[in-house]
């Protein structure tokens, strides 16, 4: 892919982030009940406190103006305050953002390591014991629900067994890193098993398809051991189809793994984002739907990138 190219790609962005958060914002906003049906419940709040929250947000404003003025705001790096909190929207997401991309990086590195020894074991093994092991296990991984699987291990690991801390970032008075890394373990592993199941079917048909071109057997043929020809030539072309799936998963880390984090009382943006839609947090909501948007598209694009620099034929 050119620089012009790409420039073009990220100026088409654009357009596309404006119409999105437009959709996001009436969606969000003419869902049933809103951010002031919290304080409307509680006496001790007035009729005339009430307008003046509506006020102080903007809240009592026609829609096309709200959104002007969020617009406005959003895009001289001004996004909002939390109406549950009164705490700038940058900060709940930033501070959120931490324990999110640790979940994530270490949940999608196991995830990456396990689909490429299983799809290429499951591909070199096509037809056999191992590659129907290795499908059952994927397809299992498809089928189960996260959440379920976060119970039952809550429920084994945690409850029965007390091996591990059952859910949280940390034990109240407790911040060593082998603290850290007990609560790491559990959502970690769900949230790599339910990652891993679907790249590893990808890589499996794509290492399938690349075993059998001419070039695999060219490249037998001049003596290369088994290793160096899957590694080296199978591999990288292979790898090629399932690269945009691979992006856009991780792309949605940025988000939030809203389920794992759920289940787990994991403290990222998944979890805020939870809370911010109980309380139609109206600014935090649209902050991290945007920042989810914006890491969807550039993820698309980077992949493109990956693509063309493992495939020739993709250069242009």
């Amino acid at each position: 892919m050119s620089g012009r190219v790409l420039l073009w790609r990220l100026l088409a962005a654009l357009p596309l982030l404006l119409g999105i958060s437009l959709v996001l914002f009436c969606v969000i906003h003419l869902a049933p009940g809103g951010p002031l049906d919290i304080y409307a419940d509680n006496p001790a709040v007035t009729p005339a406190a009430l307008a003046r929250i509506a006020q102080a947000y903007g809240l009592d404003r026609p829609l096309p103006v709200q959104y002007g003025l969020w617009l406005r705001a959003m895009l001289t790096g001004d996004w909002g305050f939390s109406i549950r909190t009164g705490r700038p929207v940058v900060r709940e997401i930033v501070e959120r953002l931490g324990p999110t991309l640790q979940l994530g990086t270490v949940a999608m590195t196991i995830a990456f390591v396990a689909s490429v020894a299983l799809g290429v074991l499951a591909a070199v093994e096509e037809g056999r014991r191992l590659d129907r092991a290795v499908s059952m296990v994927t397809l299992v991984g498809l089928s189960i629900p996260v959440f379920w699987l976060g119970l039952v291990l809550q429920y084994l690991l945690s409850v029965r067994l007390g091996w591990l801390p059952s859910a949280g970032l940390e034990s109240i008075g407790g911040s060593s890193v082998g603290d850290r890394l007990a609560h790491l373990v559990m959502p970690a592993a769900v949230l790599a098993f339910a990652t891993s199941a679907g790249w590893t079917r990808y890589l499996r048909a794509g290492m399938i398809d690349a075993l059998r071109q001419d070039y695999i057997r060219t490249a037998y043929a001049k003596g290369l051991s088994t290793r160096a020809v899957l590694l080296r030539h199978a591999l990288p072309n292979a790898i090629v189809p399932a690269i945009s799936i691979i992006a856009l998963d991780l792309a949605s880390l940025i988000s939030g793994a809203v389920i794992t984090e759920a289940v787990f009382a994991w403290p990222g943006v998944g979890s805020l984002f939870v809370e911010s839609m109980d309380g139609r947090d109206y600014p935090v909501l649209m902050g991290v739907l945007m920042m989810g948007s914006a890491a969807v598209i550039l993820a698309n694009i980077a992949a493109d990138l990956i693509q063309a620099a493992l495939d020739p034929r993709l250069r242009s």
